[in-house]
């Protein structure tokens, strides 16, 4: 089984995992911190790395934001989407998480926060195998992403 996991940093195990759906789709989802708008990275994971193709947001500002090519269009829920013209793949995504920008990863309609109650975390995202699911049912502001393969 495939899974999302933030690792905690280099030599340590990993924090959680997040179960991906066999399309491999997961969403990097966060409040943007200069909009305040729920907005989302979206990802295909294949192999042990993983590649962003879509940026998606309740919010026209975070596409501008990124100044990324790309198509935009609406989703079915209004929201905003930018399909990348030339998607980016990573082996590994250094963030940081923080409680005004709730990062958390959706993916098969459920949701992993991966920020601490106070202060600052710092995480690196890799695909790695995993036998459990650290997921639960999506808080607000996520509930509007429901699935990350709705943007395919």
């Amino acid at each position: 089984m495939l899974a999302l996991a933030p690792a905690a940093g280099t030599g340590r195990p990993a924090v959680a995992g997040l179960v991906l759906p066999p399309s491999g789709v997961f969403a990097l989802a966060y409040v943007h911190s200069v909009y305040r708008a729920p907005s989302a990275e979206v990802f295909t994971a294949h192999g042990g790395r993983f590649t962003m193709w879509a940026v998606v947001s309740t919010s026209d500002g975070v596409l501008d934001y990124y100044a990324l090519d790309g198509t935009r269009s609406r989703t079915p829920d209004g929201g905003r989407l930018l399909r990348l013209a030339v998607p980016v793949t990573y082996d590994e995504l250094p963030l940081i998480a923080t409680p005004i920008g709730r990062r958390t990863l959706v993916a098969g309609g459920r949701c992993l926060p991966l920020f601490p109650a106070s202060g600052a975390r710092e995480l690196t995202l890799t695909v790695r195998p995993a036998l459990d699911d650290r997921g639960g049912p999506c808080p607000p502001p996520y509930r509007w992403l429901r699935s990350a393969d709705d943007y395919r």
